[in-house]
C-alpha cells in the first residue's frame, strides 16, 4: 500500500479533491470525497476477497480512491466524469511505478465504474460504487433522481 499512501497524498491529487469538494459544496446528494472513495475501496475489498478475485488490496484502494477524482470536469467543462477521472488517474499510477498491467486494470475500472459489466474490477468498481450510497439515511431522498428501485434502502455489506 506504500505506492497508494504516497499517491492520495501527492499535490495534485490533493487539488482535484479540492476542486471537488469546491463543486459539491452546495451539492445536498451524495458527494465525491474521501468518504466515498473508502467506502467504495472498502466494499470493493470485501467483495473481491468473498469472490476470489485476482486485484491486490493496493489496486482496489488506487481505483476506488481515483474514480471520482475528475467530477469537477464533469460539473466545470461537461466531461463525463469517467473519462476526466482516467485521464487525471494515467499520471498518477506512473509517477508512483504502477506497472503497465496494474495501470490497464486501474483505468479499466474507473472508466467501467458506471457501466454494468459482467466482469473483471469494472465490475466490482461497479457495484460497489452503487452500494456505498446510504440511502437508507439521507436527508435528500426525495429529491434525488435515483429510481426507488436503485436506492440502498438496507445495508448488504
Amino acid at each position: 500500500m506504500e505506492r497508494f499512501n504516497k499517491l492520495i497524498q501527492d499535490t495534485d491529487y490533493q487539488i482535484y479533491l479540492k476542486k471537488n469538494r469546491v463543486c459539491e459544496k452546495k451539492r445536498e446528494f451524495c458527494k465525491h470525497d474521501i468518504q466515498h472513495f473508502l467506502d467504495v475501496a472498502r466494499l470493493c475489498y470485501i467483495m473481491a476477497l468473498e469472490d476470489k478475485a485476482p486485484f491486490s488490496k493496493e489496486i482496489i484502494y488506487t481505483c476506488a480512491f481515483l474514480h471520482d477524482i475528475g467530477k469537477w470536469q464533469q460539473y466545470t467543462l461537461k466531461v463525463p466524469h469517467e473519462e476526466a477521472s482516467y485521464q487525471l488517474a494515467r499520471p498518477l499510477l506512473e509517477k508512483y511505478h504502477f506497472e503497465e498491467k496494474e495501470q490497464q486494470e486501474i483505468l479499466q475500472g474507473i472508466l467501467q465504474h458506471r457501466e454494468k459489466v459482467q466482469q473483471g474490477l469494472g465490475e466490482l468498481m461497479y457495484k460497489s460504487d452503487k452500494l456505498s450510497r446510504k440511502c437508507y439515511n439521507c436527508k435528500a431522498y426525495k429529491e434525488c433522481n435515483w429510481p426507488v428501485e436503485k436506492k440502498n434502502s438496507s445495508i448488504s455489506y
